[in-house]
């Protein structure tokens, strides 16, 4: 539940619509549900201003869809599911029609067993008017960058991805200048040593939200390369979040635009 979702319990309250002891019954539910394998937080969103979101890796394809069915029974935000494999979106799907499922791409790493993977969100958020760039170094970038583009959407921004920017051919970086210069905040997706992240973040005034991924050869260390060069930018006031999370990128952002 979310303040406009309280706001409207509390009219129909005041206007009659709906008893108080069915209010009572709802709000019993506010701080969380107990489903024995979870404790969903409904108040997240009160306290947060985002909403709980559903990680797939180390569920069940039916806890996915059990936790999913009760976000969407109060009413709010929207609710994401992410890091899904295809059982899991497909059951969560299944049991509750009408979310869009972006696939991210295969997972990298020790997730490569998983095969696919997808963010899939039902209830969008209604858009929001800002201007936000996702920028990756290379194609092999592009499944945390989908991770957080679907996120983005879901919390109601309408996110540009700008795709294979990386600083080997810095020129098809500048060939976007102008819109780094209009964005109102930017998600820089690089793996291998992560130096594009410092490269926007001198080219543009709005918050950089930087997202080392896995991608590289050994000296990469699978990201730590990438995410320790993020951390030592010489372009202040840099926001890095964890290896491959393209999700986090994404409610940094929904956090710092109005």
């Amino acid at each position: 539940m979310d303040e406009l979702a309280l706001e409207r319990l509390l009219a129909e309250v005041r206007s009659g619509e709906c008893p108080p002891d069915e209010a009572l019954l709802r709000l019993r539910r506010l701080p969380f549900a107990d489903l024995g394998f979870a404790r969903v937080d409904h108040h997240r969103s009160l306290r947060q201003g985002l909403p709980e979101a559903v990680y797939g890796q180390g569920k069940t394809a039916e806890q996915c869809a059990a936790i999913v069915g009760e976000l969407l029974a109060e009413d709010g935000g929207p609710v994401i599911l992410t890091r899904a494999d295809e059982g899991q979106a497909d059951r969560a799907a299944t049991a509750h029609p009408g979310g869009v499922r972006t696939v991210t791409g295969r997972a990298t790493g020790a997730d490569q067993v998983r095969g696919e993977l997808a963010t899939v969100v039902w209830r969008p958020a209604p858009a929001r008017p800002a201007r936000t760039l996702v920028v990756t170094a290379g194609t092999a970038d592009l499944p945390v960058a989908r991770e957080c583009t679907a996120t983005l959407t879901g919390l109601g921004l309408r996110p540009t991805l700008l795709a294979d920017c990386g600083v080997a051919g810095v020129h098809r970086l500048l060939a976007s200048a102008d819109e780094l210069a209009a964005a109102e905040a930017v998600v820089v997706v690089a793996g291998m040593e992560g130096a594009l992240a410092s490269l926007v973040g001198g080219i543009t005034p709005a918050p950089v939200v930087a997202v080392p991924t896995s991608t590289g050869y050994g000296a990469a260390f699978e990201g730590v390369t990438a995410l320790l060069a993020m951390h030592a930018s010489c372009a202040a006031g840099i926001t890095v979040v964890g290896i491959d999370n393209g999700f986090g990128a994404a409610c940094a952002v929904a956090r710092m635009l109005p």
